[in-house]
Parts: structure tokens; C-alpha cells; sequence
């Protein structure tokens, strides 16, 4: 793991910033999820990339992974529950996005992010 910032914002961002992490953790939200499932939920990522940012999230103690004893081998991640206190955080991240886009005249160019009911 790398070093942190003893900077707390700074620190914030380096353990979520990026393009994915809060994509993920934005779809961690609405329960368990295995792999395959993120990758058809956030388009663009590659299987290589969200295996690496989820590893990332669960070394900074963001995500929990469960690996089953079945064959096929199942494998899910979850929020712990350190994660889940981002909940509020991408909130309001949202809703400052809806404000900003409001304030420059181009909301109609949102894609508006609902969490998606797990269906396994």
C-alpha cells in the first residue's frame, strides 16, 4: 500500500480519487456484487482495471471480498462498513453535479446514476 498523505483531503482523494473507485463504491451501495456484474454496470472499465481498483479499495478497508467454496469458485465484494460511511459523500457529490451543470445551462447533457437493484 502506499504511502497516505497526513493531509486529510488529500488523503480522501488518493484513496478514492480516480475514475472508478466511486463508481464502484456507488454500485457496492445497493448490496453484494460479484465481478462480472460491476463490469456490465460501469461501462468503459476493463476486467483488469476493476480488479485492481477493488483490490486497492479492500487494502484501504473500503471493500470486503468473499470467496465461496463452489465450483465454479464464486467471488463477491461488499462494502465494509467504513465504506458504506461514503454513502453521504457521493450524494452530495451527485447533487453538486446536478447544481453545477444547472448553474452552466447544460443539465440536459446528464446521465442521472441510480443504484441498480441486485439481480443475481
Amino acid at each position: 500500500m502506499n504511502r497516505l498523505s497526513s493531509l486529510p483531503i488529500e488523503r480522501a482523494l488518493q484513496i478514492i480519487g480516480g475514475r472508478w473507485k466511486l463508481f464502484i463504491v456507488f454500485h457496492l451501495l445497493a448490496g453484494a456484487q460479484r465481478p462480472g456484474r460491476l463490469e456490465r454496470l460501469i461501462p468503459g472499465i476493463s476486467q483488469k482495471m476493476l480488479l485492481q481498483q477493488l483490490k486497492e479499495l479492500e487494502e484501504h478497508g473500503l471493500v470486503s471480498k468473499t470467496i465461496y467454496a463452489e465450483t465454479p469458485v464464486r467471488v463477491e465484494y461488499e462494502l465494509t462498513q467504513l465504506g458504506k460511511t461514503l454513502a453521504p459523500v457521493i450524494e452530495m457529490l451527485h447533487q453538486w453535479g446536478i447544481e453545477q451543470s444547472r448553474a452552466t445551462g447544460d443539465i440536459e447533457t446528464l446521465k442521472l446514476c441510480h443504484p441498480q437493484p441486485q439481480i443475481d
